[in-house]
């Protein structure tokens, strides 16, 4: 072997495992393997995860904070204003430098795949050419997926349809909407069906923003489940945000979970900026924001968790860190149960990386060894401390390595010196 995993934890709760790694996958794992290797890390017991994966992201924009100007009501729509603006004299080299710096970023937290939605109706297409070029310098260590985003609206935009075309032309590889922007109910339920049947036609994956707003009326997932059916697509299509079905009727909605199962959709919810960007015009009582992430796995369709944005126009915080995201979900969803909280950890591993159709991701023989070594016993507790990363391996190699998280106490009164850790070792 080229390299051991001994005694860790797995997210299914197996313990003492062993994994050897060999050519860049997974060779072997199992309990109490007898393995030889040239390099050897002990996890002491602690989990070992496939990496983390974002769903939804914009790496566009990322790092842009305060650019032109700082959005000062912190709203959505000041956001994308302020998007406008800065679109006409943004430059590649500094979209690819933010990007490049993001990524790292993502690497030393773990993050080893992320979707980025990138704005189209610049007929430059100078972003595009810039993320395109960041995807093939990052491809040794991370796995970046772009989705063509008509940020302005399909038939809002006069050239976004045909931009979003060259776009794919390009190699972008994600299909992408926003029906909620268009000018009308009827103009963004058209951009779903014109989006819908040119990614059927190309054989592509669709993820749109869809219902990103407080309207309960905002229905436009209904349209894009109906579409995904239609023209066979289930498995291919994902709804990002759904946050108006958080303002919809409880007998709506009843009819409206199973369209999306039957559909094969997939929800994209984004904790951090839903809980931040929506509610904006209530008093009280003010709503949560973000979509009905129990009552959609309950209903069995999958749900991932996204990042969104990172120090942007929209997000002026943030750093990559998919177990804040997690966190961030966890308590604004109210889903505090073990099982509850299992399910957010699988929001931001192995979920989105079935909607993004990554191959070879997992613990199973034979699966990429992409892994990471979380300073924690299991995914709760891992989501709990935002656990530090003490090891990311990429294809067998270790990208990134950071301490155990800890302090030295010298308390008063108390004459020990202790090496303190936020860990409760009760197994």
């Amino acid at each position: 072997m080229d390299l051991v995993i001994r005694n860790a934890t797995l997210p299914d709760g197996r313990q003492h495992v062993n994994i050897g790694i060999e050519s860049g996958r997974i060779a072997a794992i199992g309990v109490a393997l007898d393995l030889t290797a040239e390099q050897e890390i002990d996890a002491g017991g602690d989990l070992v995860t496939p990496p983390f994966v974002d769903a939804h992201f914009h790496m566009d924009a990322t790092l842009s904070y305060g650019l032109p100007r700082v959005n000062a009501s912190g709203t959505l729509l000041e956001g994308i204003a302020l998007w406008g603006e800065l679109k006409p004299v943004l430059t590649q080299e500094a979209l690819v430098e933010r990007a490049l710096q993001y990524c790292d970023w993502a690497v030393g937290r773990g993050l080893l795949a992320i979707r980025s939605h990138v704005d189209i109706c610049d007929d430059r297409l100078l972003a595009v050419e810039a993320l395109l070029h960041v995807r093939e310098k990052v491809a040794p260590y991370l796995d970046l997926q772009l989705v063509a985003f008509p940020q302005d609206g399909l038939l809002r935009s006069p050239t976004a349809f045909a931009n979003l075309k060259r776009a794919i032309g390009m190699g972008v590889d994600v299909v992408g909407g926003i029906p909620h922007f268009e000018r009308t109910m009827a103009d963004g339920a058209e951009s779903v069906r014109l989006l819908c049947e040119f990614a059927a036609e190309k054989g592509l994956y669709v993820d749109m923003h869809c219902d990103e707003s407080d309207d309960p009326l905002s229905r436009h997932i209904e349209t894009l489940a109906y579409h995904a059916q239609r023209l066979g697509m289930q498995g291919r299509v994902a709804g990002s945000h759904l946050t108006s079905m958080h303002s919809m009727d409880n007998y709506y909605v009843s009819k409206l979970l199973p369209l999306i199962r039957e559909a094969g959709v997939a929800a994209i919810s984004n904790p951090l900026i839903n809980i931040t960007l929506q509610g904006r015009h209530d008093t009280y009582p003010k709503r949560r924001g973000m979509t009905r992430v129990p009552e959609m796995l309950a209903a069995g369709i999958d749900v991932a968790f996204g990042h969104d944005c990172v120090m942007d126009p929209w997000y002026s915080l943030g750093s990559g860190d998919m177990l804040e995201v997690a966190h961030m979900g966890l308590h604004v969803a109210q889903m505090t149960g073990q099982q509850a909280m299992r399910d957010c950890f699988r929001a931001v591993t192995e979920t989105p990386a079935r909607i993004l159709g990554l191959e070879g991701y997992g613990l199973q023989v034979g699966c990429h060894a992409d892994l990471v070594l979380l300073d924690a016993a299991d995914p709760v507790e891992a989501i709990r401390l935002r656990a530090a990363r003490r090891f990311v391996i990429r294809r067998g190699k270790v990208v990134s390595q950071a301490p155990a998280s800890q302090a030295r106490l010298s308390l008063p009164g108390r004459p020990d010196i202790v090496d303190f850790k936020l860990r409760y070792q009760n197994r």
